[in-house]
């Protein structure tokens, strides 16, 4: 098994070892984010909507925050400007968001409840990844130790 392992390595390293899709990988991680963010600012009503929809009150700081929070610990990951801050930042604010308004486990039973309980999980994948992210970052020695 080892031989064949050692194989494929070597046939994919190329494209998948390099720098650009490593970029491409937190790029994907961080579309959803952007997307979001971008929306919220340009639609700052419906970004209010949203938060007075999940109860946060006051609705319009609360928007401006999450507007700033979604598109500056983005570009954290992407720039690798402590790419481990932005990426646990999001990471909890992802599993906030997740408990706050994916709760299907208050919803009856039925495609709903089902439809909820899989974003839920998808959610927590995310968190995930952004824990991926920041370990990768620590670990491969990004960060400077005091």
């Amino acid at each position: 098994m080892h031989f064949l392992e050692t194989k494929l390595v070597s046939f994919v390293r190329p494209v998948f070892g390099t720098p650009w899709m490593r970029f491409i990988a937190y790029l994907g991680l961080c579309a959803a984010y952007l997307q979001g963010g971008l929306n919220k600012l340009t639609d700052f009503n419906g970004a209010i909507g949203e938060m007075t929809h999940f109860g946060l009150s006051p609705a319009a700081p609360f928007a401006m925050l999450v507007i700033i929070l979604e598109l500056v610990a983005s570009l954290m990951i992407l720039a690798g400007f402590f790419r481990w801050l932005g990426a646990l930042a999001l990471g909890a604010f992802t599993l906030l968001a997740t408990f706050l308004a994916l709760r299907f486990w208050e919803l009856p039973p039925g495609m709903e409840r089902f439809m909820a309980a899989n974003s839920f999980f998808e959610h927590l994948g995310l968190v995930g990844g952004f824990l991926l992210v920041a370990w990768l970052d620590f670990t491969e020695g990004r960060t400077r130790q005091t």
